[in-house]
């Protein structure tokens, strides 16, 4: 017998699968009760209120975009690959359990014109993990002069996938685009750096 998963994993789940899908504001908490199968004591003693449930499922969600995101970078042979392992660890991770119509962390931004500090610091280490790595990824590319800039040049075409996935049937295109146009300007500016 398959053991079923915890009352605070069951509310993570439905909130990922709801609220991340339908959107946070559009998805009231009796529906996120009803879909996890628990009652609201139950989600206010694990996490407070809604809010405090959505800042968990975040953190839930980012820990394992990261990992996913690592094991790419780890498979990559070429220090130009781990750079660019961004684009292929979006379709693995697009692959597993996580649900949404496309970034939680945006779809929440957006919903989120002035979020609580709480909120802001769940939305802020997504961001930050991004140019973080990409910065640091980029060094060995381009040295450290350059690093910065492609970094937040990857991260500009990195978000403009997940904005695109919004307004395509076809997610993997848009993926496997934008992994092209960031390989072009690595490209560009590893040569750039060498002159």
């Amino acid at each position: 017998m398959v053991a079923q998963p915890s009352a605070r994993e069951r509310l993570l789940d439905a909130a990922e699968h709801l609220a991340f899908t339908q959107g946070v504001a559009a998805t009231p908490v009796d529906v996120i009760l009803r879909q996890a199968n628990v009652a609201p004591a139950t989600l206010y003693a694990h996490f407070g209120n809604k809010e405090g449930l959505v800042v968990e499922a975040l953190r839930r969600r980012l820990t394992r975009w990261d990992q996913d995101w690592q094991l790419e970078v780890s498979a990559a042979a070429t220090a130009q690959e781990k750079l660019l392992a961004v684009f292929p660890a979006l379709t693995r991770y697009r692959s597993g359990p996580a649900t949404a119509r496309w970034c939680a962390f945006l779809s929440v931004a957006a919903e989120s014109p002035r979020p609580s500090r709480l909120l802001d610091e769940a939305l802020r280490s997504d961001t930050e993990l991004l140019l973080t790595r990409l910065h640091e990824l980029a060094i060995p590319v381009v040295g450290a002069a350059e690093a910065q800039a492609l970094a937040e040049r990857l991260a500009l075409i990195f978000t403009g996938v997940l904005g695109m996935m919004l307004r395509t049937a076809n997610p993997d295109k848009v993926i496997a685009v934008g992994h092209a146009t960031a390989k072009t300007i690595v490209e560009a500016t590893a040569v750039s750096t060498t002159r």
